[in-house]
């Protein structure tokens, strides 16, 4: 068999083809399907974009209701699962590393099957079952790692509104509900970044989308991944005041360090899920937006000067910290509050992948000593 031989990271190598979306990062565009993800996020529901992605079309009215309703009736979890959710928030380092276990539970409690075995409509309604639980695991694991209660779901409001209602146990404010829920439509999906990749090679396998989606939230859990959001934040509070943003990036870019929330491996352009959070934030004003703003330019013009040619813009992270800080969201929850969303395009790419059982499998190439070499004897003890 020949082979081919990839650049690191498989950086610009397509291996399948898609329906699902595409991110063209020398436009600043990317898309779901035939729609503008921005324009998605601007003027439609979660739920509205949450049956586009898995049955490829938006609802119309009745559709929307339908799919709502069915979706808040899978909300609850089994009770073998909740008994298990005090030990798992013990044992684990916060509601990310614990939705592993969790999920793994949940799948099986639920009785999911090999998605090899089983036919569309199966392997669809075991998506839909594990997105509704999404929010109601990660808000239950982080109440739970607080000493609270967890708070269980209302069937009355939609998926954004029950995740705040859930993680706060108080109601959601509307304009706080409607920032989260525009970015976590902007983040449902976003090309094949690492942890849909992996959801996908687990999914070649014939793997039950338990699995799958364990195997993304791993990947999503790196600091290079999903780590971001809280990180960025961590930045503006370091800089402290707009006297000190200069020096204080100046140093850190002259000593070879990264400055987290800016740069992206595809876009080469502004990121445009930045740039709608940008004006979210805006919306709300007030010092840390304000200052944000400020530390955005600074930043973009020093890595100009030190950096020429590079163009180093923000990406989604730098504005999401923001926006979630604006909402109340706790900085544990950042990562997690992304794959609540993202949850729904690694369920897209899973049923894309189940489609075409094709594995993924590539080839390394060995690079250590050459062999076949004597296996040396032990020796005299």
């Amino acid at each position: 068999m020949s082979t081919i031989t990839a650049p690191r990271g498989l950086a610009g190598v397509v291996v399948t083809d898609t329906e699902l979306g595409d991110v063209r990062g020398l436009e600043g565009f990317y898309h779901y399907r035939q729609y503008s993800a921005i324009d998605l996020a601007q003027s439609r529901t979660f739920e509205d974009v949450w049956h586009l992605m898995i049955y490829g079309e938006l609802p119309d009215a009745i559709q929307r209701a339908s799919f709502t309703a069915r979706t808040t009736a899978l909300r609850g979890l089994p009770s073998d699962v909740s008994e298990a959710l005090p030990l798992i928030a013990r044992a684990g380092s916060g509601p990310l590393a614990g939705l592993r276990t969790a999920l793994s539970l949940l799948g099986a409690s639920a009785g999911f099957r090999p998605v090899y075995d089983i036919g569309a409509d199966r392997r669809a309604d075991d998506t839909l079952a594990a997105c509704a639980t999404v929010p109601t695991l990660l808000t239950a694991l982080h109440r739970i790692g607080r000493g609270l209660a967890p708070v269980e779901p209302r069937d009355d409001l939609p998926h954004a509104a029950n995740y705040l209602y859930m993680l706060t146990g108080s109601e959601p404010d509307p304009a706080q509900v409607r920032a989260v829920e525009q970015y976590l439509i902007s983040t449902v999906d976003h090309g094949f970044n690492a942890s849909t990749f992996t959801a996908r090679v687990v999914a070649s396998t014939g793997a039950d989308v338990a699995a799958c989606l364990v195997g993304a939230v791993g990947a999503l859990s790196g600091p290079l991944h999903g780590g971001a959001p809280s990180r960025a934040l961590d930045t503006l509070d370091a800089i402290g005041t707009p006297d000190r943003i200069g020096p204080w990036i100046r140093d850190r870019v002259l000593a070879g360090e990264r400055i987290m929330g800016f740069g992206h491996p595809v876009y080469r352009t502004e990121d445009p899920r930045s740039r709608m959070l940008r004006g979210i934030a805006q919306r709300f004003g007030g010092p840390l937006a304000d200052f944000a703003v400020q530390v955005e330019e600074q930043v973009e013009a020093i890595l100009a000067e030190l950096k020429p040619g590079r163009e180093l813009h923000t990406n989604v992270e730098f504005y999401a910290g923001v926006v979630m800080e604006l909402c109340g969201l706790p900085r544990e929850m950042f990562t997690p509050t992304f794959c609540v969303a993202r949850a729904v395009g690694w369920s897209a790419n899973i049923l894309e992948q189940a489609a075409d059982s094709k594995i993924i499998r590539p080839a390394a190439r060995y690079v250590g000593p050459p062999p076949p070499q004597p296996v040396p004897g032990i020796g005299p003890s």
